[in-house]
């Protein structure tokens, strides 16, 4: 759900009053929404109504909240705050989830609202999807140009969830991002793809596309067995092969302004700026741009290795004791070699789990002057699962 800003046509809240919007503020995409100026009573409670809307009407079970920086309200509860209190209410007890995009990294979102947070269940963590996406591909560009992709930051990211919490990042020549001590790993969402992110790759493809297989399969499980909560793009469970571009439908002034502002943007990646590249990426007015992206279900079947990994993994996650648990402090790492490392999940019995990463070229676990490799007195280390099983069409 989008409650920062209305698209540039089809909007007719204005017909209805002029108080919807104010100029106080300004988001990226064009007026801000009138959440604590005059009027802007009816105009709250609109939006809570509708948050509250979807999950009574049609039992959804959560809303995604679209880039919540651009929301602004300086109101002694935020607008924030009472969407999730709304969606609890309507769900009468039901289970439900109410996730925030925010790009600032503010965790006072996720805080509870008795310590003055806004009891947003969880924020997504672009960190470790962009630490991910240099990994895979080797491309740390834009916006990707902070982070590097080492095994020190998946390890931070899985001990502690965000990586800039508050210090200088270059990309915006500011600091970003803030304090995440004491925060379940649970409210932080780990993702290699989205709508955004895929589609920004100009040509809109996937990232096993765009990557080792091997080190792709060993990425999917950090990000399905960390601690922290995995979310999965359409049809990344089955490899799906369809790109996801920028798409849109508007009238023919409009949709020459929104192509010409969607090749500028794209321009930020020097890899999309030069011209060769500019003309190829997708026009998104074409209707073959929308229907590129339309996923084929048949590759469940076809591509029956990724499925099986995903969902083995999601079982294990699911079902295995340790891992399960998502409890602060209870994950710890090491980084073995330059694309190696450990992380360690503690049990209370010493029936620890070690997961085992590595996405460079085969490594030899001799010697290992690692402490956390050590298994517990009286017990000894087991393969549980791997990653290079041939039945995900790995190599043994």
């Amino acid at each position: 759900v989008v409650y920062n800003h209305a698209g540039p046509s089809g909007n007719f809240l204005k017909e209805f009053s002029l108080d919807y919007f104010t100029d106080r503020y300004s988001t990226d995409w064009g007026e801000a929404l009138n959440f604590d100026g005059p009027n802007s009573e009816p105009v709250r409670e609109f939006f809570i109504s509708n948050a509250g809307y979807w999950i009574d009407e049609f039992h959804l079970d959560g809303l995604r909240l679209d880039a919540t920086q651009n929301v602004y309200d300086s109101s002694k509860i935020h607008i924030l705050a009472e969407i999730g209190c709304r969606v609890r209410q309507a769900a009468r007890g039901r289970s439900t989830i109410v996730v925030a995009e925010n790009e600032p990294q503010d965790v006072r979102l996720i805080q509870s609202l008795e310590s003055g947070g806004y009891g947003i269940d969880a924020l997504w963590n672009d960190d470790f999807h962009h630490s991910a996406m240099v990994a895979l591909t080797g491309h740390n560009e834009a916006y990707y140009s902070d982070h590097h992709g080492t095994p020190q930051e998946f390890i931070s990211a899985a001990k502690r969830g965000f990586l800039y919490q508050g210090q200088y990042y270059s990309w915006q020549g500011q600091r970003r991002g803030t304090w995440t001590e004491g925060l379940k790993p649970a409210a932080f969402i780990h993702f290699l793809q989205n709508h955004d992110q895929v589609a920004n790759f100009g040509l809109g493809q996937r990232v096993h596309l765009m990557s080792h297989p091997g080190a792709y399969r060993a990425m999917t499980a950090l990000c399905l067995l960390s601690p922290q909560t995995p979310m999965l793009f359409q049809g990344q469970e089955f490899s799906a092969s369809s790109p996801f571009v920028f798409f849109a439908d508007h009238d023919s002034k409009l949709a020459s302004t929104v192509k010409a502002g969607r090749l500028d943007f794209l321009k930020q990646f020097p890899s999309q700026a030069n011209p060769e590249m500019q003309r190829r990426l997708p026009d998104p007015n074409e209707r073959r741009s929308f229907e590129s992206c339309q996923r084929d279900f048949s590759e469940r079947e076809r591509h029956h290795e990724a499925y099986a990994l995903h969902r083995d993994l999601l079982r294990l996650r699911r079902q295995d004791p340790v891992i399960k648990m998502q409890r602060h402090g209870t994950v710890d790492g090491s980084v073995l070699a330059h694309d190696v490392f450990v992380l360690r999940f503690f049990a209370e019995d010493g029936n620890d789990r070690l997961l085992l990463v590595n996405l460079g070229v085969d490594y030899s676990l001799t010697p290992v002057p690692e402490p956390l490799l050590a298994s517990p007195a009286g017990f000894t280390w087991q393969l549980l699962w791997s990653s290079e099983d041939p039945r995900y069409d790995g190599h043994g």
